[in-house]
């Protein structure tokens, strides 16, 4: 897949693609419909299959002092979309200049003259331009004027209801994976590039890898049954696990980070790029009488989570 950061107009290999439009934070099942209907349509044609997104995330840039709510970042973003099939991932910058843009100008100087889409797919509530002022019917009727063609999708319910990128927070922020999977149509992820952290669970016997969450999600803190991918380096490949969410209480008071273990394994994998799946919340984050005590509900962790991941290959 290749991806675009949408500065000017781009070269002939990557117009006249048939694309699905919107955040795509999550990429949930609502998400893949709409790029399964652009797929469709783009096969149709002769159009390669692309996704134009925002970045960052305009809810950052309207609401700067939100606490983190990313489900995926760009990274992992693009792994889920170019697993998906999709050739073509636009990434419009979202700053002051894109959302000052009347949906004429969004239209006629972003999607048809920079970018050069033939066809794209819209979400039934989709709204852009200046001040949220174009929804989708308006984006049809400007695409009419332009030679793009429109397509809008309505909106895709599951047994739960609507699928959403805020439904998904929700499932998350309250450990319920199995839920947030049913959104997802897979396990959702914490994941990003190794950090060296301080090393204790080293000393503990349980070496972990460390994720800064930053712009992502936390998931409720306590500890959860992994499936780990390593995306890079010298140790790609897959992985089961036992991991952390939260500020490590037995440590004193810590910002909030997410640590995981790797069963089977040894090596060294700072610098490397993975994404830990949260197959099964085991136990709330805790504070033990000691450090022995610690080690002991460790050992009972790593049991659980091994029996969960052994249910959940089974069930899913």
């Amino acid at each position: 897949m290749k991806i675009h950061r949408v500065d000017g107009p781009l070269g002939a290999e990557a117009r006249g693609v048939s694309a699905a439009l919107g955040n795509f934070d999550g990429v949930h099942l609502g998400h893949r419909k709409l790029i399964s209907v652009a797929e469709a349509i783009g096969g149709q044609r002769g159009a390669a299959l692309g996704v134009v997104t925002f970045e960052p995330h305009p809810r950052r840039y309207f609401q700067p002092g939100a606490p983190p709510f990313r489900l995926t970042p760009l990274a992992e973003k693009a792994r889920i979309l170019a697993d998906l099939g999709v050739s073509h991932l636009y990434c419009l910058r979202f700053g002051a200049d894109l959302a000052a843009l009347s949906p004429e100008a969004f239209v006629a100087e972003t999607l048809v003259q920079r970018i050069g889409l033939s066809h794209v797919v819209v979400g039934e509530d989709f709204r852009f331009g200046n001040r949220r002022a174009g929804d989708a019917v308006a984006l049809r009727t400007l695409g009419e004027g332009s030679g793009l063609g429109v397509t809008i999708q309505h909106t895709e319910m599951g047994e739960e209801g609507a699928y959403s990128s805020t439904a998904v927070r929700v499932l998350v922020e309250q450990g319920r994976c199995a839920d947030a999977a049913a959104q997802l149509g897979r396990w959702h992820s914490v994941s990003g590039v190794v950090e060296k952290g301080d090393q204790r669970g080293r000393e503990l016997g349980y070496p972990t890898a460390n994720l800064a969450l930053g712009e992502q999600l936390s998931p409720r803190f306590g500890v959860y049954a992994c499936e780990v991918t390593v995306h890079d380096g010298a140790h790609r490949g897959r992985f089961a696990g036992v991991a952390s969410a939260g500020v490590r209480p037995q440590f004193g008071e810590n910002v909030p980070n997410f640590e995981v273990h790797l069963f089977d394994f040894a090596g060294d994998l700072y610098g490397a790029e993975i994404s830990a799946a949260l197959v099964a919340f085991l136990r709330p984050e805790a504070r033990f009488a000691s450090v022995d005590a610690l080690v002991a509900q460790m050992d009972r962790d790593s049991e659980d989570a091994r029996a969960a991941l052994a249910t959940a290959a089974t069930s899913v």
